[in-house]
């Protein structure tokens, strides 16, 4: 993938705003400093980086997709009351891959894991 500026700006911005933010989010963070952004430039880019691995597309949440700058192995929390995306480290869960394929036969190129559920400052307020 060829260097350009409105993804850089694109990547910069998700790195600065952690809260895996929506297209629209980011489109909305991004037009305040650059009125030449379009949302279909922004989506462009956002499935480009996808595509190469640089950022995470977060489905299942809404009827928006979210985006993640860290392409580390984790797992994601949704909180059902706030919505917000947590990430959930990876060693919550070790060996998954490993013991879906022995239990399986199947051969696993990735996955995703996200827990649905309350976070902890939703979890005090519906008790």
């Amino acid at each position: 993938m060829n260097y350009s500026k409105q993804r850089e700006s694109v990547l910069q911005t998700l790195r600065e705003n952690v809260v895996h933010p929506t297209a629209e989010y980011i489109y909305d963070i991004m037009s305040k400093s650059d009125s030449s952004v379009s949302l279909a430039t922004l989506y462009r880019n956002l499935n480009q980086l996808t595509e190469s691995g640089r950022i995470k597309k977060i489905d299942g949440l809404e009827n928006s997709a979210h985006y993640d700058h860290n392409t580390d192995e984790h797992y994601h929390f949704i909180c059902k009351e706030c919505k917000k995306i947590f990430d959930i480290p990876a060693d919550v869960a070790a060996d998954i891959v490993k013991n879906t394929e022995e239990k399986t036969g199947f051969v696993i190129q990735s996955h995703d894991v996200i827990f649905h559920g309350l976070c902890n400052d939703c979890k005090k307020i519906c008790k």
